[in-house]
């Protein structure tokens, strides 16, 4: 089966909906272009299943991102997605990790940013603190802070596939009920192994089999980076030519690498006197 696919389902008498998501090539793709440490490669995982389905959740066309970041030995995670589920990301960190997944020890004193930019209308950013020791548990602060949507959130990865899924109330009915208590306890019983192994539609039969539930067509999700050699290019304009000249002496080209996808473009003096004076330049990778 598609292991890349994001499934919304809705409980037709409850006035809750669910997303479940799983990921394996996307995510791989991800860890690919980094050396990362376990620890480092599940909050990746974990933090992809979360941004898509949060991205499954927007009632615009346009991107978000969900960083992490804070002053102990990983300084930022961030993902960053679009609401065709294209998603990249990357990790930043210093000196041994260990083995704890605890947010607090990997993060210090940290804080989560969603910053979600329609492409049009006004950006929004919410902000949380990083004071709880799971992922999941500072999202649904998230969401009860900001939102103000009693939500559900379920995460999984393991180095090789990663998996998530959510439950939230309709915005129309904002506010806890037996209903979405009841099927958070059903979906408590979900085992990671599960979402790893059995394709969406199984595992949402066997935790709700004696619920009237509507299952919608999946999304794909997918590993994109934006980057390209026009993009660099216009980096570098936007830097005086004096500086750049300068480089160019000293260090006979300049390089430039994508910090996601790890692809490194460079540029020699024929391809700075290009840039400057305002030539078509290429979009191929080099």
């Amino acid at each position: 089966m598609n292991k890349d696919n994001l499934h919304r389902y809705l409980f037709e008498s409850a006035d809750v909906r669910g997303q479940i998501v799983q990921l394996e090539e996307s995510y791989q793709a991800i860890l690919a272009a980094h050396e990362y440490p376990t620890v480092i490669q599940s909050l990746l995982g974990q933090l992809m299943s979360a941004t898509s389905l949060l991205t499954s959740t927007l009632k615009f066309q346009g991107d978000i991102s969900v960083q992490l970041q804070g002053d102990g030995p990983v300084s930022l995670a961030v993902i960053n997605g679009d609401v065709q589920q294209q998603l990249r990301g990357v990790a930043r960190f210093e000196g041994p990790l260990g083995e704890s997944d605890d947010l607090q020890q990997l993060f210090g004193k940290g804080h989560m940013v969603i910053t979600l930019t329609p492409n049009k209308g006004e950006r929004y950013q919410g902000v949380v603190a990083l004071d709880k020791p799971t992922l999941s548990q500072c999202l649904e602060a998230y969401f009860s802070q900001s939102e103000q949507l009693p939500t559900k959130i379920w995460l999984f990865s393991n180095g090789q596939q990663a998996a998530g899924m959510l439950l939230q109330i309709l915005p129309s009915e904002a506010k806890h009920n037996e209903a979405f208590e009841h099927l958070s306890v059903l979906t408590d019983t979900i085992k990671a192994d599960e979402l790893y192994a059995l394709d969406a539609q199984t595992v949402l039969n066997r935790l709700y089999h004696e619920e009237d539930l509507r299952l919608f067509d999946p999304v794909s999700v997918s590993f994109s980076c934006r980057c390209s050699k026009e993009r660099s290019a216009q980096a570098i304009r936007s830097v005086s030519k004096a500086e750049i000249d300068d480089i160019i002496k000293e260090q006979g080209k300049i390089e430039m690498g994508c910090e996601y996808c790890n692809t490194q473009y460079s540029f020699d003096s024929i391809d700075v006197e290009a840039i400057f004076s305002n030539q078509q330049y290429t979009e191929n990778k080099q």
